[in-house]
This record gives structure tokens, sequence and C-alpha cells, in this order.
């Protein structure tokens, strides 16, 4: 009996290792036979404030518009020059505020088991149809602290007795969903960019070396977001091997 179950647990083995050999072909082959791509990004029109800790607890993230910014713009025009060395791309047309309204990440178990929202959103909000794929860039969410989410791009601050610590998090992840089947063919979240600080976060994020007050600290916290996804973008497209070399 003793060998009948190893024999049992070996072949369970062996058809795990092949099917995801065989999905990892699946996907490669897909992303090959792609030439014209569209990129949506809705992760850029607020940005969350929050706290955690000590004094943290009980309180509430708030959120400040920043569409003026124009984090998504540079999101596509970024993407397009990266991926314009592989595949076609070409502009597309979209209801950002229908992609940012979609809060669950797909990359959660739970999520998982159903089917991804925003496959029927590319289906129905995105002019032209038709492309062989569309790269979609939204908002993803991370625990910080004490187990608080955050989520996109924020500025958030963990207390403790002995310390404060701050730092400003671009969070997002990206889908390619087929043109035609409207599959999603791959997803990734972006990853940290050095995971080296005091208080580490999921994503791309750094830390606050100064108080962000004053007149000129908008323009400094765009800099600072704009500056983490310049650096992180290069990285997430490359390890989905959407960058050509990669």
């Amino acid at each position: 009996m003793r060998r009948i179950a190893v024999l049992w647990i070996g072949f369970a083995i062996a058809t795990a290792v092949l099917g995801a050999a065989a999905a990892f072909e699946t996907r490669a082959s897909r992303l090959q036979a792609i030439k014209t791509v569209g990129i949506v990004s809705a992760i850029g029109e607020e940005m969350s404030l929050t706290q955690a800790g000590l004094t943290g607890l009980g309180n509430t993230a708030q959120s400040l518009p920043i569409g003026a910014w124009g984090l998504d713009e540079l999101i596509v025009q970024q993407a397009t020059k990266l991926l314009g060395g592989r595949f076609r791309v070409q502009p597309v047309t979209y209801r950002r505020a229908a992609f940012a309204a979609i809060r669950d990440s797909a990359v959660t178990p739970v999520n998982l088991l159903r089917s991804d929202p925003f496959k029927e959103l590319v289906r129905s909000d995105v002019a032209p149809q038709g492309l062989d794929a569309y790269i979609v860039i939204t908002r993803a969410r991370s625990k910080l602290g004490n187990g608080r989410n955050v989520e996109g791009v924020g500025l958030a601050e963990y207390r403790t007795l002995l310390a404060d610590y701050g730092l400003v998090h671009a969070l997002y992840e990206v889908r390619v969903i087929d043109g035609k089947s409207f599959d999603v063919i791959e997803k990734r979240a972006a990853a940290p960019l050095d995971n080296t600080g005091t208080l580490r976060i999921a994503g791309p994020s750094g830390p606050v070396d100064e108080t962000f007050g004053g007149a000129a600290s908008g323009e400094r916290l765009r800099a600072a977001v704009a500056d983490l996804i310049a650096r992180s973008l290069p990285v997430t497209l490359g390890d989905m091997h959407l960058i050509e070399g990669q």
C-alpha cells in the first residue's frame, strides 16, 4: 500500500509539472502571435493618504484627486515606447473611470475562481476592437504595517513608539487580454524595486525623506511617483516577456 501511495504521489507531481509546462508553452505561443496592441491605463486619478501603526489605529485612509498629474498619460506614453520595439501599438479610447472603479485585484485566490472583471470591460468599453491584444494597467493592492491595505498611488505613514516611517507608493498590475477571445493571457503585479527600507511593501515604493509640505509638495510627490513608474515599468514588462530581448 505504501508503494502504491508513493507511486500515486509521483504521478500527481509529474502531472502538475507537465501541466505547468503546457500552460507556460501556451502563454508563450499566444504572446508570440500578438502583433497589434492597445494600452489602457487607469491608476492615476486619485492618491491615498494612509496612516498605520500605533497612532493610525481607527483612522481611515483619505484620498486626493491627482488627475492633473497626467500619470495615466505618462504610463501609456512610456509603455508605448517600451512595447513599440516588438508590437505595433495603436491608440485606443476607453472610459478610464470604469476601469478605475474596479477595486478588487484579480490576483487574489478568491478572484481567480471567478471571471476577471476586466475581460468584459475591454470587450465593451475599449475602441477600436479587433486588435490582437490589449495591455491593461490598473491599481494593485498590498499590506502595510499592521495589515492595513494600501493600493495604487499613495503616501503612507507608519508610526511606532520609537520612530515614524513614511513611503510613497505606486502599486499596479499589468494584464495582457486577448483581443479576440478576451481571455487573460498573462498578468503580473509590479514588484518592489529594492525593498531595502525599514517599511516594506509588495510593490514599487520609496521612503519619504522629507516633509511633503508647502507649495512645492505636490510637484515633489508627482516627481517621486513618476520615478517609481519609470523605473518599474520596464522591469514588469520584461518579466512578462513583452519587451524584445527579455
